[in-house]
């Protein structure tokens, strides 16, 4: 699996979204399951998958799928 498909995966599972549902294009709070809640959930089940600490700075600035791939980049995971 890819680190695209297992970020995509990890969106999924912590949205509580089904599992074909896209995500490449979601945003924070453009759809009603990614709350503020949702969004700390999102990033822990991220730390999980990917074994990264995200910083705080990061946490606040993840605000669509595209910023997360991003951001995980910073941290040595290649999402492609």
């Amino acid at each position: 699996m890819t680190e695209l498909q297992r970020l995509r995966d990890a969106f999924r599972t912590a949205l509580d979204l089904p599992a074909d549902a896209p995500v490449d294009d979601l945003r924070y709070q453009d759809n009603e399951k990614w709350d503020s809640l949702a969004h700390m959930s999102l990033v822990a089940a991220i730390e999980d998958e990917f074994s990264v600490m995200i910083d705080t700075d990061d946490v606040i600035n993840m605000s669509s799928f595209a910023e997360a791939a991003r951001i995980l980049g910073k941290y040595g995971v290649d999402v492609k």
